[in-house]
C-alpha cells in the first residue's frame, strides 16, 4: 500500500504551469475595458493587487507541502488504510470548518469517515468515538482548549491519533502519533490574523489523503455512485434500463398482418411514437413500426393505411437494448443512431420492455 501511494506522487510541473496561469497580473487594457466601479471608495486596480496576493500567498503554502508528503504522511496512510472503523475528523472553529470538508470527502471516496464537534465531544459525543476508530485532530496552532480536553481521553483508549497543525512543536503534536505538518509561510490576510493560507493547506493536506487513499484502495466511479445515488454521475452509472422502461401492457406490440391503421392506433394508445411488431407464436421481435414510418406512409399514394399491413413498412432488425444495461447506454445508442425510442429484449429477442428519450429525460439520465 504504502508503494503505491509513493508511486502516485503528483507532479509539481503541474503545478507551477497552473499558478503561472492564474497569477498573470492583469494588464491594463483588461481593467480599461472592465466595467467602471459606480463606489468611489474602491479602487478597481487596488482590488486586483489583493486578490492576486491572495492568490500568490496561498498557492505558495500549497506549495510547501510537497516537501511534507514524507514518511509521517505514509503513516497516516496506513493507520487509516487499516482502520477497521471510520476515520473520525475533529477540529475547532475554522478548521472545523476544513475537518467537516475533509470527513465528508474521505467518506464519499471509500474511507468512511464523520466529524465530531470537540466541544460537543466534551459533553457526550466522545461516546460515538470506539476503539476501532482513527482519530484526525486540526488545529492550526496546536493548542486549542477543546481539543486538548478530549484527546488524554481518546489516548487512554489506544485509538490511533493522527494530528494536522501548522505548530511542530505544540501539543496536539507532541501527542499525536503521527503530526502532518501544515504550517504555511505567511496567512493570505494582511492582519496576519483570519485564517486564510493555514486553512487552505490544510484543506489540501486533507485532499491528499483522500485521493491517496482512494487509488490504495482501487476505488472507482461506480463506487463513487454508490455513495452519490442522487448526483449527475450516480444516475449515470446506477439507474438501469430496468428502471424506466415501461412493462407488460405499456408496451406496444402488434402482429405482423394487423393494418397500418390498426398498428396507428396501438401507437396512439401506448403514447411511445412506436410499436413492436411481434410473431404471434413465440412473441419474438420482428421489427418496429415509428412515428417517422407513419409519416412516410401517408406521403405515399400507393399506400392505403386501412389495406396495408404493418408488416410491409416496419423495420426489421431494429435497434434493441437488455433491461440489464445502464440507461445512459440507451441515451448513447439513440443519439448515435438518431432514433427516440428503443425496445428491450431479453436473450430470445422477446420484447420485455420499451422506452423513449422522455422517459430518459423524466429519470434525469440526459
Amino acid at each position: 500500500m504504502v508503494l503505491k501511494i509513493l508511486g502516485q506522487r503528483r507532479n509539481p510541473d503541474i503545478f507551477h504551469a497552473y499558478a503561472a496561469l492564474h497569477l498573470a497580473t492583469m494588464n491594463a487594457s483588461m481593467l480599461a475595458a472592465a466595467r467602471p466601479l459606480s463606489n468611489p471608495l474602491l479602487d478597481a486596480t487596488a482590488l486586483v493587487r489583493s486578490a492576486q496576493a491572495v492568490i500568490a500567498t496561498e498557492a505558495q503554502a500549497i506549495e510547501a507541502l510537497h516537501g511534507r508528503i514524507d514518511a509521517n504522511f505514509l503513516r497516516a496512510c496506513q493507520l487509516m488504510f487499516e482502520c477497521n472503523g471510520r476515520v473520525v475528523v475533529s477540529g475547532m472553529g475554522k478548521s472545523g470548518h476544513i475537518a467537516r470538508k475533509i470527513a465528508a470527502t474521505l467518506a464519499s471516496t471509500g474511507t468512511p469517515a464523520f466529524f465530531v464537534h470537540p466541544g460537543e465531544a466534551s459533553h457526550g459525543d466522545l461516546g460515538m468515538i470506539t476503539q476501532k476508530d482513527v482519530v484526525l485532530a486540526l488545529s492550526n496552532s496546536g493548542e486549542t482548549d477543546e481539543l486538548l480536553t478530549i484527546l488524554p481521553l481518546i489516548k487512554r483508549q489506544g485509538i490511533p491519533l493522527i494530528a494536522m497543525s501548522g505548530n511542530n512543536g505544540s501539543s496536539l503534536a507532541r501527542l499525536a502519533d503521527v503530526h502532518l505538518d501544515t504550517s504555511v509561510p505567511a496567512e493570505a490576510c494582511p492582519l496576519g490574523l483570519a485564517p486564510t493560507s493555514s486553512t487552505t493547506a490544510a484543506l489540501v493536506m486533507g485532499d491528499a489523503l483522500a485521493i491517496a487513499l482512494l487509488e490504495a484502495r482501487g476505488f472507482t466511479d461506480e463506487d463513487f455512485a454508490r455513495s452519490h445515488p442522487a448526483g449527475s454521475l450516480g444516475r449515470q452509472l446506477l439507474l438501469k434500463i430496468s428502471d424506466v422502461m415501461h412493462r407488460d401492457g405499456q408496451i406496444p406490440t402488434v402482429g405482423p398482418d394487423v393494418t397500418l391503421t390498426e398498428a396507428l392506433v396501438e401507437m396512439t394508445r401506448k403514447g411511445l411514437g412506436m410499436t413492436a411488431i411481434v410473431d404471434p407464436a413465440d412473441q419474438r421481435l420482428l421489427g418496429v413500426f415509428t412515428d417517422g414510418d407513419l409519416r412516410r406512409a401517408v406521403d405515399d399514394d400507393d399506400i392505403d393505411l386501412r389495406t396495408t399491413p404493418v408488416m410491409r413498412l416496419m423495420t426489421p432488425q431494429p435497434k434493441t437494448i437488455t433491461a440489464d444495461k445502464l440507461a445512459v447506454e440507451a441515451a448513447q445508442l439513440m443519439e448515435a443512431h438518431k432514433i427516440h425510442a428503443l425496445l428491450v429484449v431479453d436473450t430470445d429477442n422477446r420484447v420485455v420492455g420499451a422506452l423513449n428519450i422522455h422517459d430518459l429525460l423524466r429519470a434525469r439520465v440526459v
